[in-house]
């Protein structure tokens, strides 16, 4: 097996990061540092990532996590904010979130150990929606709603087509369900602020065709077999 697979089928990170990571000398075979980004790792060889021996773990576990608000969706934070791993503490496994979520924004969040599977889910070749319902200010007329549709600048980029519902509106609040693939920083923010508006709550509800449901905030539960040949087959 490729270095670089074997490292992300560890868990550690991405092939991509992992490339990386050998490139920069902070991969070492057997005690030895190993450039070589097409390094063949052997059954005996030991295999350490900055410092740390990894082994290949073949039981794979894949999770959905409805993050509360107050959580960082990363593995660690540097401000010491709790993160998403304190919620899943009790599995005895290491997992890393596949894409990320704000501080402030709730909602379905995938776990894994399965770095091959996290590396394509975020690959921008591979086109999956994920579905946020925000309350927003404002009135959201039709106009609006269709203009986010279309793709809005949201600062010197133009957002691809998106899938835009208004599901209630109020006096002086709208509650829409948006369904965008890209994953540019803050999109669905930046998105509303292109049409005069500021989200007051936002969730994510799906990610393809892989929804909450019922799972409680702060839960989370095991996917099946069939979510996760789905995940598998996006």
């Amino acid at each position: 097996m490729r270095l670089n697979k074997y490292i992300a089928q560890c868990g550690v990170t991405s092939r991509r990061k992992a490339d990386e990571m050998i490139s920069a000398g902070k991969v070492k075979i057997n005690d030895q540092v190993v450039k070589e980004l097409g390094y063949i790792v052997m059954p005996e060889d030991k295999v350490s990532v900055n410092g740390n021996y990894i082994k290949l773990d073949s039981k794979f576990i894949y999770i959905i996590l409805n993050k509360p608000l107050g959580y960082i969706a990363t593995v660690s934070d540097d401000k010491e904010r709790p993160t998403v791993l304190d919620l899943v503490s009790d599995i005895g496994e290491r997992l890393y979130p596949i894409g990320r979520l704000d501080y402030n924004t709730s909602g379905l969040l995938i776990l894994t150990n399965d770095g091959d599977l996290a590396y394509k889910l975020t690959h921008p070749k591979h086109v999956i929606y994920k579905t946020y319902r925000a309350r927003v200010t404002g009135v959201i007329s039709k106009e609006k709603a269709a203009k986010l549709s279309n793709g809005v600048d949201i600062g010197g980029y133009i957002t691809a087509k998106a899938k835009v519902k208004i599901e209630k509106s109020f006096e002086r609040s709208t509650i829409l369900e948006l369904q965008v693939y890209e994953g540019k920083n803050r999109q669905i923010r930046k998105m509303i602020s292109a049409v005069d508006s500021r989200v007051i709550e936002l969730e994510r509800i799906a990610v393809g065709d892989l929804r909450l449901g019922h799972l409680k905030e702060g839960h989370y539960r095991k996917l099946t077999p069939a979510e996760i040949e789905y995940l598998k087959n996006c």
